[in-house]
């Protein structure tokens, strides 16, 4: 039987040091973090993006969202904008700098786990 224990110790710190790589990339390629990057791709994928969608995307809480979103539109990266059929809520989307900076983020996210992992993956 596997160990179970280690095994769980083992995967965090590889998360934790992919994480903290990714991160260093982006800051000092882009100036920004692995956090704005994940929402940004959430809310590039997600067709009418809510604050809920960000929230179940990243496994975050609503505050947590909120305030991110928050955040990249005092940075220019997102809009609200009304929902187009729910008066209560609104839609979060990229804006022209933030799909701009999405796909640069995505590429770099992309180059660094693959010269990280890609090599022992097939």
């Amino acid at each position: 039987m596997p160990d179970l224990p280690a095994l769980f110790a083992d995967l965090v710190r590889l998360e934790i040091e992919l994480w903290d790589a990714v991160e260093a990339r982006l800051r000092a390629e882009l100036g920004v973090g692995l956090g704005t990057a994940q929402t940004l791709a959430v809310v590039a994928a997600v067709e009418d993006c809510r604050v809920h969608d960000i929230v179940r995307g990243l496994s975050i809480t609503v505050g947590g969202a909120s305030k991110t979103v928050d955040r990249l539109e005092r940075n220019g990266l997102v809009v609200r904008r009304p929902h187009p059929s729910d008066r209560r809520s609104s839609v979060i989307a990229l804006t022209r700098a933030g799909a701009t900076t999405d796909a640069k983020e995505q590429r770099l996210i992309a180059a660094e786990l693959d010269a990280r992992i890609g090599g022992v993956l097939s």
